[in-house]
């Protein structure tokens, strides 16, 4: 892999780094970043599933098994009792990790492919955004709050997966990850197409199709947690990480 650097203003002092190139001034030792990676998919992956096991403990939701069956949503799962709290505690840290992952993701990508994306930190953080609202009027009753949640989901999931795209068609452009970039595409159509079929089977199944939303819910978001686990794995192969640094003479 080819070594190189990049600086953001709003990052400095400091460099980031791709490849196994060191600093040329004398600097503490780099700190890699592929662990925010994997705390940015890690984190809502156990909340889910933490608030899915405690709200059926607590007797709030009944056990089923949500990627098979007809069972509840993930946002009733972390609606009652302790889960209500868990959900919050888990979700609203999650919005954060996120919006930095993306922020990130474009000096990683600037670094393999000498491009910088200017649209991905933004729809990164809207997402993020359109995440914590969602989060935040959850366990609230009346429809305004109801229609924040919807609409907070949805921008979610569809600003996620488009920012995914935009990572993997650029890694399919890059020389030292062109195969993985490929993959990922092929992933991210994949994807599109569940989420496809959800559409096509609401359309034609009015409301039968309820029995079944939910396990569909649940897969997507599984789906896109997955992107994030290899997008971090290969943060992790091409040494992404922190240099810190400081000016000569703090100018």
């Amino acid at each position: 892999m080819t070594n190189g650097t990049a600086t953001n203003g709003a990052m400095t002092p400091g460099t980031l780094m791709s490849g196994t190139g060191t600093s040329p001034t004398a600097t503490p030792s780099p700190q890699s970043l592929y662990l925010l990676g994997y705390s940015a998919a890690v984190l809502p992956l156990l909340t889910m599933h933490l608030c899915f096991l405690v709200s059926a403990w607590q007797g709030h939701i009944d056990w089923c098994m949500p990627y098979w069956s007809h069972c509840v949503s993930i946002s009733r799962a972390g609606r009652y009792g302790l889960s209500y709290f868990l959900f919050k505690g888990g979700f609203i840290p999650t919005t954060i990790l996120l919006g930095f992952f993306w922020q990130l993701s474009v000096l990683w990508l600037q670094l393999l492919t000498g491009r910088r994306d200017r649209w991905l930190p933004w729809i990164g953080w809207l997402a993020s955004l359109s995440l914590l609202v969602y989060t935040l009027a959850l366990g609230h009753h009346g429809d305004a709050f109801r229609q924040l949640r919807r609409a907070g989901v949805i921008l979610f999931m569809g600003l996620t997966f488009i920012a995914q795209v935009r990572v993997s068609s650029a890694l399919a452009q890059s020389r030292s990850l062109q195969r993985a970039g490929r993959r990922l595409l092929a992933f991210c159509g994949f994807i599109l197409a569940i989420a496809l079929v959800s559409l096509g089977l609401d359309a034609a199944m009015g409301s039968d199709y309820d029995m079944i939303e939910d396990t569909f819910e649940w897969w997507l978001v599984m789906l896109l947690i997955v992107h994030f686990f290899a997008l971090a794995r290969l943060w992790q192969r091409s040494g992404f990480r922190l240099q810190p640094a400081v000016s000569p003479g703090g100018g």
